[in-house]
């Protein structure tokens, strides 16, 4: 099956009503690479959304020209006739996504559309090239963006996710056609079956031999099933095969083994053999959700240590590039996490395609709304009156295609363990509403009006939400039986008396920590999750502690644009990393409880006061000593004893049960404080230090490198990494250690296309199309993509300049 990108199109933000004919002159538009996200590259203005990021949308045209003779593709023998009646190559245009509204055209011909950005959906265009198979093809894409209110977080606009032309033989695998499923597994064996849909453009019947390759991506060990479908004329025909794997390299987060599941038809048509092949990448592994003792994985119990991603990344937008979020995940999987939660829609493929080949867990989510819409902040978080955009308007007549395609586009990943059809669906009065509270009080309601809580008939009433959640279980159901369907609740305290959650076969509660042991008796039938939670160590210890809550997903991992609170900060600070992908000290406290590997951590700050609040959040620290007075230094450590010393004299620690950190209180003069962390044998394995504030005195410019075994697997599993360059950047004072104060840095790229800079300063309006900006707690990314010998040219001021070779 060949398929070609289009990546190479031409872009207009305006509305150009005749850009969807085949001769409209598109040559003084604007050259894009595609995935791209156009609204990223504009200026942020305080005119536009704040739950969106302070980013303006609009209308855009892409046109693409795509020449047809480069594919190799001719109709069949007697011209577009024959190839219309099944002679001639199957050719299907496939978008990963587009956001949002899309209405596509190609050679003139209008083919369709998608409202929602977050699906895929492709157009069988096999009779529109047999018009002119010498010609170019020409793909035109109208996107419309117009209000900007649109989500309660940054979707993105413009074709955001991958196209491709793919090229198919009259005899085929049916798009999505193919499910693969371990239907029992041990040490010596498994049991897989594989089903399949082939299709037939053919006008007689015709006699299909199905040869199924498992090949191990890990050890090259080859397993072959073969079968036989009879396919009527023009029609389809399922097949299935039930075999046993012996010795089977299985699946799982600690051992993440793939396998190219490659499917070869052959038949005969007018005394002619031919042949197609279909392939994708598969994993064999068992999951099962058991109400007391949370996920079971190949039999065994794994606690998912997991968060909630939205799909943005700074300068990149929603049009996140694979090695980008490689860095991402990899960094998240240093400090223990082992799951992602698709919020709070389907992603890019290429993000669940590294989830398969770094073994990580997902929950795919389908919808953050049904029918009835959400509040959507624009002038500020809870900031009334709000509007009411979004999917909601499209959900009663998309919903059950966008539901499907979700499914079956990911069906086979071994990654997916649980399918989500909602969040917070049931959030308190937005919009539904029951009168068996009088008053409810959602996660997010600080600051909401009085009025807003209280229970008003003129609302939808929550009831509905039940008949609803057993149409959209059914059609996940239908797709696939093997995973569970779960929702995220916000209010279970109504939800689980109204019905809604009865249909789940995983319950999962956003921020109701409190609730695990009572519902548990409640529902002894049904797992448990938590599905969004917060970042405290007594949320993280309800799970460490009762092996019936399968885990945790923290809200987030990464921040993320939109959900902003007000101008000008433009998005969330609740994650572990910022924006531009470096650890905060939330992922290196996260690390001491998650992660098996030694660890060691020194922050500081001053001594909070009697009654003060002394989480990381509400009383920020940092990896500087303060300048004077009484500080309290905090030690996160594990994988070892602990030891904290400062001018040769040893400091005491003791553990903080609120915190789940180590801690003492000193003056702040003084020498550097060290901490390490020995085994048994007495041997450090894991150190840092704390020092003093120092002005910066270099730029360290690093170029980013993935460890080599998740390079080879990202490519054996046909993931392209390697196509974007990252720079870390890090100011160091005269101790070489992070100094304080930032420095503007601008950036030029030879050899290549300079693709953004990010500080992770949520604050930092400098729009992302700028080559400068400034670094924030001493650090900055700068991306670049290399298209030939390529450097990067970084300049800081008054500091020595720096060029690293990518």
């Amino acid at each position: 099956m060949p398929a070609f990108p289009i990546e190479r199109w031409a872009f207009l933000l305006a509305d150009e009503p005749g850009a969807w004919t085949k001769g409209f002159d598109d040559s003084a538009w604007r050259p894009v690479r595609v995935p791209h996200d156009w609204s990223v590259e504009l200026d942020f203005s305080p005119e536009c959304a704040s739950g969106t990021g302070y980013l303006p949308g609009g209308i855009g045209w892409y046109r693409a020209h795509v020449p047809m003779a480069a594919l190799g593709l001719r109709p069949g023998a007697g011209g577009a006739e024959a190839a219309w009646s099944g002679d001639g190559p199957h050719v299907r245009l496939v978008f990963d996504g587009v956001y949002k509204n899309s209405d596509v055209w190609v050679n003139g011909y209008h083919l369709g559309g998608r409202p929602s950005g977050h699906t895929g959906f492709s157009f069988d265009v096999s009779e529109i090239v047999s018009y002119a198979p010498d010609e170019d093809l020409v793909v035109s894409v109208r996107v419309d963006r117009t209000e900007i209110a649109d989500a309660r977080w940054y979707n993105g606009a413009g074709i955001t996710r991958g196209v491709r032309l793919e090229v198919h033989d009259a005899v085929r695998v049916d798009e999505h056609g193919t499910t693969f499923a371990t239907l029992a597994l041990d040490d010596a064996a498994a049991t897989i079956r594989i089903d399949q849909v082939v299709v037939s453009d053919l006008a007689a019947p015709v006699a299909v031999q199905a040869r199924h390759e498992l090949r191990s991506l890990s050890s090259d060990r080859v397993h072959v099933f073969e079968t036989e479908v009879l396919v009527p004329a023009g029609c389809r025909a399922a097949s299935a095969v039930v075999a046993t794997v012996p010795d089977p390299e299985r699946w799982s987060d600690d051992a993440p083994h793939l396998h190219r599941l490659t499917s070869v038809l052959t038949w005969t048509a007018d005394g002619v053999a031919r042949r197609a092949e279909h392939a994708e990448i598969v994993g064999i592994r068992t999951i099962a959700f058991d109400p007391d003792r949370g996920l079971l994985v190949n039999g065994l119990p794994r606690v998912l240590k997991g968060v909630c991603l939205h799909e943005d990344a700074g300068p990149f937008g929603t049009a996140v590039p694979a090695d980008v979020w490689l860095r991402r995940l990899l960094t998240l999987q240093d400090a223990g996490c082992n799951a992602i939660r698709m919020a709070h829609n389907p992603h890019a493929p290429e993000l669940y395609a590294l989830c398969d080949a770094l073994g990580l867990f997902v929950i795919d989510e389908a919808f953050d709304e049904w029918e009835s819409p959400k509040n959507k902040w624009w002038q500020g978080h809870n900031v009334y009156p709000p509007k009411h955009e979004g999917y909601a308007t499209h959900f009663p007549d998309w919903h059950g295609r966008d539901l499907r395609a979700m499914v079956e586009q990911n069906r086979n990943r071994p990654s997916i363990v649980a399918w989500s059809i909602g969040n917070e669906v049931d959030y308190p009065n937005d919009p539904y509403a029951s009168p068996l509270f009088a008053e409810m009080t959602g996660n997010n309601d600080a600051a909401k009006p009085a009025e807003e809580r209280r229970y008003d008939p003129g609302r939808p009433d929550v009831r509905r939400l039940t008949t609803i959640a057993r149409r959209l279980g059914a059609i996940v159901r239908a797709a696939d039986p093997t995973r569970p369907v779960t929702l995220a609740a916000a209010f279970p305290e109504l939800s689980s008396r109204t019905g809604l959650l009865d249909d789940l076969d995983l319950i999962g509660y956003n921020y109701k920590e409190q609730l695990y042991d009572a519902d548990h008796e409640r529902f002894p039938r049904t797992p448990l999750l938590g599905s969004e939670n917060g970042h405290g160590y007594a949320e993280w210890r309800v799970v460490a502690d009762n092996d019936f809550v399968a885990g945790q997903f923290l809200w987030t991992g990464i921040d993320y644009l939109g959900e902003a609170h007000g101008w000008p900060v433009h998005g969330s600070g609740a994650g572990l990393l910022t924006l531009a992908g470096f650890p905060k000290h939330g992922w290196h406290l996260r690390r001491s409880w998650w992660s098996d590997r030694p660890t060691a951590s020194l922050v500081a700050r001053p001594l909070p006061g009697p009654g003060e609040p002394r989480d990381l959040w509400s009383h920020p620290v940092h990896h500087v000593v303060p300048a004077s007075g009484e500080i309290e230094v905090l030690a996160f450590t594990a994988g070892g004893e602990p030891r904290l010393s400062r001018d040769g004299r040893v400091l005491p620690l003791e553990f903080d049960a609120d915190g789940g950190y180590l801690r003492t209180v000193v003056a702040a003069d003084g020498g550097p404080f060290v901490l390490e962390v020995r085994d048994a044998a007495g041997s450090v394995v894991a150190r840092d230090e704390l020092h003093p504030p120092g002005e910066p005195v270099r730029l360290e410019a690093v170029a980013w490198t993935a460890p080599a075994a998740a390079v080879d697997r990202c490519r054996a599993a046909g993931i392209d990494v390697g196509r974007v360059l990252q720079v870390e950047c890090v100011l160091r004072d005269a101790q070489n250690a992070i100094a304080v104060g930032d420095v503007e840095v601008s950036a030029r790229v030879d050899g290549g296309v300079l693709l953004g800079l990010e500080n992770g300063d949520l604050a930092d309006v400098t729009p992302y199309r700028s080559d400068t900006r400034r670094t924030h707690g001493g650090r900055l990314v700068v991306f670049a993509r290399p298209e030939d010998a390529c450097a990067v040219r970084l300049a800081a001021g008054l500091l020595p300049a720096v060029t690293v070779q990518g």
